[in-house]
């Protein structure tokens, strides 16, 4: 997957680079983020491509801005990405990577430190997401299961984030009851 079919796919309407970053930051941080930096280009490359086509608006303040939308070659190269086979994916989990190598501390204690703030995290983003959930579900009729096309699948996203970040918290607790165990049979053995 590609920050251009990501690009292509929220186009659904005309929008402008920072139109785009809102909504990275504001509605899917939870499975995909990007920056100014990496969407301008971006979306420089695919009008270069014809996916896109851009124009001058006007902006609520200073200088005009460039908002783009799909064209139908945009909308088929983002159709037949939408019909390929499943993409898992290279992760990179940069806390994952710390964890593998934090003996290199040796010291527990640290450990214990480091999923203790991460497992904040994880539960911060969590209470973010399930707010986003009881607000949604309170305010729309036809929340979960009668919403339109669209929304449904903005909801199997949302319950993605909620139980993977729930997954996570778990990992944690799990993990921070076995660094407190070990730092406990090592200070009795001291």
């Amino acid at each position: 997957m590609s920050l251009d079919h990501i690009l292509l796919g929220l186009l659904r309407e005309p929008a402008s680079g920072y139109d785009l970053k809102q909504i990275f930051d504001q509605r899917i941080h939870y499975f995909w983020a990007a920056e100014l930096s990496q969407i301008y280009p971006t979306l420089r490359r695919l009008e270069r491509k014809g996916w896109l086509r851009g124009r001058r608006a006007q902006a609520k303040r200073g200088a005009g801005r460039r908002v783009y939308q799909v064209t139908p070659a945009g909308h088929r190269v983002m159709r037949d990405w939408l019909q390929s086979d499943v993409e898992l994916g290279d992760d990179r989990v940069p806390y994952l990577a710390k964890l593998y190598l934090m003996d290199e501390l040796g010291d527990l204690r640290k450990t214990l430190r480091f999923l203790t703030s991460l497992r904040e995290k994880f539960a911060s983003n969590l209470a973010a997401l399930e707010t986003i959930e009881r607000c949604w579900a309170r305010e729309d009729p036809s929340y979960p299961d009668s919403l339109p096309p669209a929304m449904f699948h903005v909801l199997l996203t949302l319950r993605n984030g909620i139980c993977m970040i729930a997954a996570r918290v778990k990992w944690c607790d799990e993990s921070i009851r076995r660094v407190e165990a070990r730092i406990a049979k090592e200070a009795s053995h001291g």
